[in-house]
């Protein structure tokens, strides 16, 4: 049950910073989960330290829905600097 639940949130989450970073039309609903799954590890291993929270592989809370989402908004801002050469 708990996978269900992370694909789910992390596809929520990936969708939801697509829509941030203006990369939404580019990505279809596998990209957004693996965005979202990916960025919670990264937001949990770069924010966590500074803010907080955790990220959602390891429970889901306020703060760590927060943390998530920052480290998929982060991520997506590495790669449109490495595909573009700006972060947009």
């Amino acid at each position: 049950m708990g996978i269900i639940v992370l694909l789910i949130v992390g596809g929520i989450l990936g969708w939801l910073a697509s829509i941030v970073m203006r990369t939404d039309a580019q990505q279809g609903i596998f990209l957004n989960i693996v965005v979202g799954i990916v960025g919670a590890m990264l937001g949990g291993f770069l924010l966590t330290p500074f803010i907080g929270g955790g990220s959602i592989t390891q429970g889901i809370s306020a703060g760590s829905l927060i943390v998530s989402f920052l480290g998929a908004v982060i991520l997506l801002a590495i790669v449109n600097l490495v595909r573009r050469g700006s972060v947009r």
